[in-house]
Protein backbone atom coordinates (compact mmCIF):
# COMPACT_ATOMS: atom_id res chain seq x y z
CA UNK A 1 0.00 0.00 0.00
CA UNK A 2 1.24 3.51 -0.82
CA UNK A 3 2.25 5.82 2.01
CA UNK A 4 -0.91 7.62 3.21
CA UNK A 5 -1.14 11.39 2.86
CA UNK A 6 -2.92 11.64 6.21
CA UNK A 7 -1.59 9.32 8.89
CA UNK A 8 -4.38 8.83 11.44
CA UNK A 9 -3.09 5.62 12.98
CA UNK A 10 -4.06 5.26 16.62
CA UNK A 11 -6.35 8.30 16.54
CA UNK A 12 -9.59 8.32 18.50
CA UNK A 13 -12.70 9.95 17.06
CA UNK A 14 -15.05 10.74 19.92
CA UNK A 15 -18.29 12.69 19.53
CA UNK A 16 -17.35 13.24 15.87
CA UNK A 17 -19.74 14.15 13.08
CA UNK A 18 -18.53 12.60 9.81
CA UNK A 19 -21.71 13.27 7.85
CA UNK A 20 -20.90 13.44 4.15
CA UNK A 21 -17.35 12.15 4.67
CA UNK A 22 -15.74 10.08 1.95
CA UNK A 23 -12.89 7.61 2.46
CA UNK A 24 -10.94 6.69 -0.68
CA UNK A 25 -8.18 4.03 -0.60
CA UNK A 26 -8.13 4.03 3.20
CA UNK A 27 -6.28 1.30 5.11
CA UNK A 28 -8.40 0.35 8.14
CA UNK A 29 -6.86 -2.41 10.26
CA UNK A 30 -7.58 -3.15 13.91
CA UNK A 31 -10.27 -0.45 13.88
CA UNK A 32 -12.84 -0.44 16.69
CA UNK A 33 -16.16 1.41 16.41
CA UNK A 34 -18.54 1.60 19.34
CA UNK A 35 -21.88 3.33 19.60
CA UNK A 36 -21.85 4.03 15.86
CA UNK A 37 -24.90 5.17 13.90
CA UNK A 38 -24.55 4.20 10.25
CA UNK A 39 -27.24 5.04 7.71
CA UNK A 40 -27.07 5.22 3.90
CA UNK A 41 -23.50 3.88 3.99
CA UNK A 42 -21.86 2.52 0.83
CA UNK A 43 -18.70 0.45 1.37
CA UNK A 44 -16.67 -1.09 -1.43
CA UNK A 45 -13.47 -2.98 -0.71
CA UNK A 46 -12.00 -6.14 0.79
CA UNK A 47 -13.61 -7.28 4.03
CA UNK A 48 -11.67 -9.67 6.25
CA UNK A 49 -12.59 -10.44 9.87
CA UNK A 50 -15.16 -7.62 9.91
CA UNK A 51 -17.72 -8.01 12.69
CA UNK A 52 -20.91 -5.94 12.89
CA UNK A 53 -23.04 -6.32 16.02
CA UNK A 54 -21.38 -9.65 16.76
CA UNK A 55 -21.82 -11.01 13.22
CA UNK A 56 -18.82 -11.68 10.99
CA UNK A 57 -20.07 -10.18 7.73
CA UNK A 58 -17.16 -11.09 5.44
CA UNK A 59 -18.38 -14.64 4.63
CA UNK A 60 -21.94 -13.35 4.20
CA UNK A 61 -20.81 -10.73 1.69
CA UNK A 62 -18.67 -13.26 -0.19
CA UNK A 63 -21.53 -15.74 -0.40
CA UNK A 64 -23.95 -13.10 -1.64
CA UNK A 65 -21.51 -11.87 -4.29
CA UNK A 66 -21.01 -15.45 -5.49
CA UNK A 67 -24.79 -15.87 -5.66
CA UNK A 68 -25.22 -12.70 -7.70
CA UNK A 69 -22.33 -13.56 -10.01
CA UNK A 70 -22.12 -17.35 -10.53
CA UNK A 71 -18.84 -17.03 -12.46
CA UNK A 72 -17.17 -15.22 -9.56
CA UNK A 73 -16.24 -18.41 -7.71
CA UNK A 74 -14.32 -19.54 -10.78
CA UNK A 75 -11.97 -16.59 -10.31
CA UNK A 76 -10.44 -18.57 -7.43
CA UNK A 77 -9.11 -21.58 -9.37
CA UNK A 78 -6.88 -24.28 -7.93
CA UNK A 79 -5.17 -25.79 -10.96
CA UNK A 80 -3.98 -24.83 -14.46
CA UNK A 81 -7.23 -25.87 -16.16
CA UNK A 82 -9.18 -23.71 -13.72
CA UNK A 83 -7.04 -20.69 -14.58
CA UNK A 84 -7.58 -21.29 -18.29
CA UNK A 85 -11.35 -21.55 -17.76
CA UNK A 86 -11.38 -18.36 -15.66
CA UNK A 87 -9.60 -16.44 -18.40
CA UNK A 88 -12.08 -17.65 -21.03
CA UNK A 89 -14.91 -16.44 -18.80
CA UNK A 90 -13.30 -13.03 -18.44
CA UNK A 91 -12.85 -12.66 -22.19
CA UNK A 92 -16.51 -13.53 -22.75
CA UNK A 93 -17.72 -11.09 -20.11
CA UNK A 94 -15.47 -8.28 -21.36
CA UNK A 95 -16.74 -8.81 -24.92
CA UNK A 96 -20.24 -8.03 -23.66
CA UNK A 97 -19.06 -4.97 -21.74
CA UNK A 98 -17.16 -3.60 -24.76
CA UNK A 99 -20.25 -4.12 -26.92
CA UNK A 100 -22.20 -1.96 -24.45
CA UNK A 101 -19.50 0.70 -24.54
CA UNK A 102 -19.57 0.85 -28.33
CA UNK A 103 -23.24 1.81 -28.09
CA UNK A 104 -22.39 5.09 -26.33
CA UNK A 105 -21.13 8.36 -27.74
CA UNK A 106 -17.33 7.89 -28.03
CA UNK A 107 -16.78 11.04 -25.99
CA UNK A 108 -18.51 9.46 -23.00
CA UNK A 109 -15.87 6.74 -22.88
CA UNK A 110 -13.47 9.41 -21.62
CA UNK A 111 -15.93 10.67 -18.99
CA UNK A 112 -15.37 10.08 -15.30
CA UNK A 113 -18.28 8.93 -13.16
CA UNK A 114 -18.12 10.03 -9.52
CA UNK A 115 -14.41 10.74 -9.75
CA UNK A 116 -13.50 7.24 -10.96
CA UNK A 117 -11.50 6.31 -14.05
CA UNK A 118 -13.21 6.62 -17.40
CA UNK A 119 -13.92 3.51 -19.44
CA UNK A 120 -10.80 3.90 -21.57
CA UNK A 121 -8.69 4.66 -18.49
CA UNK A 122 -9.95 1.45 -16.89
CA UNK A 123 -8.82 -0.53 -19.93
CA UNK A 124 -5.45 1.24 -19.88
CA UNK A 125 -5.01 0.32 -16.22
CA UNK A 126 -5.69 -3.33 -17.00
CA UNK A 127 -2.97 -3.21 -19.66
CA UNK A 128 -0.67 -1.92 -16.92
CA UNK A 129 -1.76 -4.73 -14.57
CA UNK A 130 -0.86 -7.31 -17.20
CA UNK A 131 2.44 -5.60 -17.90
CA UNK A 132 3.61 -5.62 -14.30
CA UNK A 133 2.37 -9.03 -13.14
CA UNK A 134 2.72 -11.07 -16.32
CA UNK A 135 5.27 -9.43 -18.60
CA UNK A 136 7.51 -8.01 -15.86
CA UNK A 137 7.23 -10.26 -12.82
CA UNK A 138 6.51 -13.59 -14.51
CA UNK A 139 8.22 -13.22 -17.91
CA UNK A 140 11.15 -11.12 -16.71
CA UNK A 141 10.79 -8.04 -18.95
CA UNK A 142 12.30 -5.14 -16.91
CA UNK A 143 10.49 -2.50 -18.99
CA UNK A 144 7.26 -3.94 -20.39
CA UNK A 145 5.28 -0.72 -20.52
CA UNK A 146 3.36 0.94 -23.34
CA UNK A 147 3.02 4.76 -23.32
CA UNK A 148 -0.71 4.30 -22.65
CA UNK A 149 -0.20 2.19 -19.52
CA UNK A 150 -1.97 3.72 -16.53
CA UNK A 151 -0.70 2.82 -13.03
CA UNK A 152 -2.97 3.14 -10.02
CA UNK A 153 -3.00 6.63 -8.52
CA UNK A 154 -1.57 5.68 -5.13
CA UNK A 155 1.96 4.83 -6.29
CA UNK A 156 4.49 7.60 -6.95
CA UNK A 157 5.78 8.42 -10.41
CA UNK A 158 8.86 6.45 -11.48
CA UNK A 159 11.25 7.09 -14.36
CA UNK A 160 10.40 4.91 -17.33
CA UNK A 161 6.86 4.18 -16.14
CA UNK A 162 4.17 6.08 -18.11
CA UNK A 163 1.26 7.87 -16.48
CA UNK A 164 -0.39 10.14 -19.05
CA UNK A 165 -3.74 11.23 -17.64
CA UNK A 166 -4.28 13.66 -20.52
CA UNK A 167 -4.22 11.02 -23.26
CA UNK A 168 -7.53 10.42 -25.05
CA UNK A 169 -6.93 7.37 -27.26
CA UNK A 170 -9.83 5.94 -29.22
CA UNK A 171 -11.51 2.79 -27.99
CA UNK A 172 -10.10 0.84 -30.93
CA UNK A 173 -6.54 1.89 -30.08
CA UNK A 174 -6.91 0.76 -26.48
CA UNK A 175 -8.64 -2.47 -27.49
CA UNK A 176 -5.76 -3.31 -29.84
CA UNK A 177 -3.40 -2.91 -26.91
CA UNK A 178 -5.65 -5.06 -24.76
CA UNK A 179 -5.80 -7.76 -27.43
CA UNK A 180 -2.01 -7.93 -27.50
CA UNK A 181 -1.83 -8.35 -23.71
CA UNK A 182 -4.64 -10.89 -23.70
CA UNK A 183 -2.70 -13.01 -26.17
CA UNK A 184 0.29 -12.91 -23.84
CA UNK A 185 -1.85 -14.13 -20.95
CA UNK A 186 -3.31 -16.90 -23.11
CA UNK A 187 0.16 -18.12 -24.02
CA UNK A 188 1.20 -18.14 -20.36
CA UNK A 189 -1.92 -20.04 -19.31
CA UNK A 190 -1.77 -22.49 -22.23
CA UNK A 191 1.63 -23.68 -21.03
CA UNK A 192 0.83 -23.50 -17.31
CA UNK A 193 1.59 -26.58 -15.21
CA UNK A 194 1.01 -27.50 -11.58
CA UNK A 195 4.73 -27.22 -10.96
CA UNK A 196 4.81 -23.68 -12.32
CA UNK A 197 1.78 -22.71 -10.23
CA UNK A 198 3.58 -23.78 -7.08
CA UNK A 199 6.83 -22.00 -8.00
CA UNK A 200 8.09 -18.46 -7.45
CA UNK A 201 9.29 -15.89 -9.96
CA UNK A 202 12.83 -14.57 -10.21
CA UNK A 203 13.52 -10.94 -9.12
CA UNK A 204 13.41 -8.44 -11.99
CA UNK A 205 15.30 -5.18 -11.71
CA UNK A 206 13.88 -2.12 -13.40
CA UNK A 207 11.70 0.90 -12.76
CA UNK A 208 8.22 0.59 -11.39
CA UNK A 209 6.17 -1.52 -9.06
CA UNK A 210 6.18 -4.15 -7.56
CA UNK A 211 9.63 -4.21 -6.04
CA UNK A 212 12.09 -6.82 -7.27
CA UNK A 213 11.35 -10.02 -5.37
CA UNK A 214 10.41 -13.67 -5.77
CA UNK A 215 6.62 -13.76 -6.05
CA UNK A 216 4.40 -16.87 -5.98
CA UNK A 217 3.22 -17.54 -9.53
CA UNK A 218 -0.22 -18.48 -8.24
CA UNK A 219 -0.61 -15.12 -6.50
CA UNK A 220 0.49 -13.22 -9.62
CA UNK A 221 -2.15 -14.94 -11.73
CA UNK A 222 -4.86 -14.56 -9.09
CA UNK A 223 -4.07 -10.84 -8.90
CA UNK A 224 -4.58 -10.47 -12.64
CA UNK A 225 -7.87 -12.40 -12.51
CA UNK A 226 -9.07 -10.21 -9.65
CA UNK A 227 -8.09 -7.00 -11.44
CA UNK A 228 -9.97 -8.05 -14.57
CA UNK A 229 -13.04 -9.20 -12.64
CA UNK A 230 -13.35 -6.19 -10.35
CA UNK A 231 -12.67 -3.54 -12.96
CA UNK A 232 -15.24 -5.01 -15.32
CA UNK A 233 -17.82 -4.64 -12.56
CA UNK A 234 -16.72 -1.04 -12.05
CA UNK A 235 -16.97 -0.44 -15.80
CA UNK A 236 -20.49 -1.91 -15.94
CA UNK A 237 -21.52 0.25 -12.99
CA UNK A 238 -20.25 3.38 -14.70
CA UNK A 239 -21.76 2.44 -18.06
CA UNK A 240 -25.11 2.17 -16.26
CA UNK A 241 -24.66 5.72 -14.96
CA UNK A 242 -23.59 7.06 -18.35
CA UNK A 243 -26.54 5.38 -20.04
CA UNK A 244 -28.99 6.90 -17.56
CA UNK A 245 -27.40 10.32 -18.02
Amino acid sequence: MAEPRDDLRGKTFDQSDLTGARFDHVFMKDVVMRGVWMSNVDISGELENVTVNGVSIGPLVEAELDRRHPDRAKMRPDGPEGFREAWQILERLWDGTVTRARGLDPGLLHASVDGEWSFTETLRHLVYATDIWIRRVMLGDPSPFDPLDLPFDQIPDAPGVPRDRTARPSLDVVLALRADRWETVRQVLDGLTEEQLDSRTEPVDGPGWPEADRYPVRECLLTVLNEEWQHRLYAERDLDALTRA
